[in-house]
């Protein structure tokens, strides 16, 4: 047991980042952070989840598998139940609202430690630092999952959106069998391989491998466009906004906004990758939570802004689409702004996805040097000064199973993956309060413990929110990381060859 619960020392992890060969090149600022952030939770979702939220879904779940374990565990064990066409309507930006309050719990958790332990990896680092190797092991291995997954959905989503604009715009015609997944839904598709997934996902992955400087002018051009074509649509639709739109602003009353709240709490995903750039910050106990907060109050003004104007340029019930902006644009003609907006989802997608990549290897690279996994993962670029050949191989790990499986169906294993690492930082905060709290804090987390257990109780209950189905593969993914570790990381730990500890 105390080789499980064993911590790393914060002065040993923050000496050890220094030492020559390990040490990554500190270039990041504030802003440079705070684009970070936007454009990983800023993607092609802004475009698509608003819509659908305010419209409503008709979900019915027929198996124990794919009902909520919250539903299953109200109505005893009842696997059959059917939630009905329940919209938020014009009341959505209300749902962006009450979702960025949830989120915000969470997010001044992550401030605080970020602020305190100005290490590569993120909730993994955290987790070593306070509660314990085990702990560490599994939230590392969990935030594997959460940027593979995501970014595995993302890439084919990327794909068949550029094949057709290709197509559509170039004449240029990718024969299907390199322009989708050979297996969609557990069938064969009739295809070879999705190309375009594998490249811009190489592409993306030699940008990083190059420097996090190159990295982050690369996507801080990518968020300028992509905030250019939410403000076009904004300003330029706003215009068409008819006020008889949003009456009843709450058609479905308390019960719809919070719907629509369930439904786009996905939408924020993101601002915790910020934590992982922080050893690459130039004064990362002022930047990353600065980076952190920003990132959330952004994505917040431009969702409820986005969702205020469609909602207001079309009637709500016709927003179930799985293009909402742009058909509520084609049916007004404005054909312009809908080109601007397709190149902003198009955008959107490609700085998540390098945002996504630069968090995945930057989690490798930390459980590499603490010995849980091979050290080759914590090389470094002798030139770039970054974690080359992790970057590498987590773009490999992503792009051949983005271009083989439509992995779609498994979005909710990276939701649940993202929930678990905010419970785990919110309990870190009361920990190191308890354990360390004269250790000096760039930042604190207000009205402690009462913030991070908020946080902790509202991500348990979003969890219970998703399928059985979803619980049981994070189940089977832990199960296969606890192997790896006690037959590999604990042997191979740091802290069995001695290392301080707290």
């Amino acid at each position: 047991m105390n080789r499980l619960l064993r911590t790393r020392g914060i002065d040993a992890l923050i000496a050890e980042s220094e030492e020559p060969g390990k040490r990554l090149h500190k270039t990041l600022g504030p802003w440079s952070l705070t684009a970070f952030g936007v454009g990983a939770v800023i993607g092609s979702g802004i475009f698509i989840l608003t819509g659908t939220a305010a419209a409503g879904q008709n979900l019915q779940f027929k198996s124990i598998f794919n009902a909520p374990v919250l539903d299953l565990l109200l109505n005893g064990g009842n696997a059959v139940s059917t939630i009905g066409r329940l919209g938020a309507g014009p009341g959505i930006s209300l749902s962006f609202l009450v979702t960025a309050f949830v989120c915000a719990f969470a997010a001044l958790c992550y401030a605080e430690l970020a602020s305190m332990i100005p290490i590569a990896g993120s909730a993994y680092t955290y987790a070593y630092a306070t509660l314990g190797e085990i702990f560490a092991w599994i939230i590392g291995w969990d935030l594997i999952l959460e940027y593979a997954v995501s970014n595995m959905a993302v890439a084919v989503g990327f794909s068949a959106y550029f094949n057709d604009l290709l197509d559509g715009v170039f004449h240029i015609h990718i024969p299907k069998a390199f322009a989708a997944p050979p297996i969609v839904d557990g069938a064969y598709s009739g295809s070879t391989f999705n190309v375009s997934a594998l490249v811009i996902l190489m592409l993306l992955t030699w940008v990083l491998v190059r420097g996090v400087r190159e990295s982050a002018q690369t996507n801080n051009v990518m968020v300028v466009i992509k905030i250019a074509a939410i403000l076009i649509f904004v300003i330029g639709a706003g215009k068409a906004v008819n006020v008889a739109n949003w009456h009843p602003f709450l058609p479905n009353g308390f019960s719809g906004m919070l719907t629509g709240a369930a439904i786009v709490f996905f939408s924020y995903i993101g601002f915790d990758s910020v934590s992982t750039a922080a050893e690459e910050c130039k004064n990362p106990q002022r930047d990353v939570p600065f980076g952190i907060i920003g990132t959330l109050l952004v994505c917040t003004v431009l969702y409820v802004s986005v969702a205020l104007v469609l909602t207001g340029i079309a009637p709500w019930k016709t927003l179930g689409s799985a293009a909402p902006v742009a058909d509520a644009l084609k049916a007004l003609g404005m054909n312009k702004i809908r080109g601007w907006v397709n190149v902003g989802a198009l955008v959107g997608m490609i700085s998540s996805l390098m945002v996504f990549q630069y968090g995945q290897a930057r989690v490798w690279f930390a459980m590499s040097r603490d010995g849980l996994l091979p050290k080759i993962f914590s090389k470094v670029h002798p030139k770039f000064r970054t974690p080359h050949i992790s970057t590498w191989i987590a773009g490999l790990f992503v792009g051949i199973p983005a271009g083989i499986w439509d992995i779609g169906t498994f979005a909710d294993l990276s939701n649940i993956g993202t929930l678990f690492a905010f419970i785990v930082v919110s309990a870190g905060v009361l920990v190191m309060r308890k354990t360390q709290p004269d250790r000096p804090r760039g930042f604190r987390v207000p009205w402690c413990p009462v913030v991070p257990i908020l946080s902790i109780i509202f991500c348990l209950i979003l969890m219970l929110a998703l399928p059985l189905e979803t619980w049981v593969r994070f189940f089977v993914w832990l199960a296969i990381g606890l192997g790896i570790y006690f037959s590999f990381g604990q042997k191979h730990s740091v802290m069995e060859a001695g290392a301080s500890t707290r």
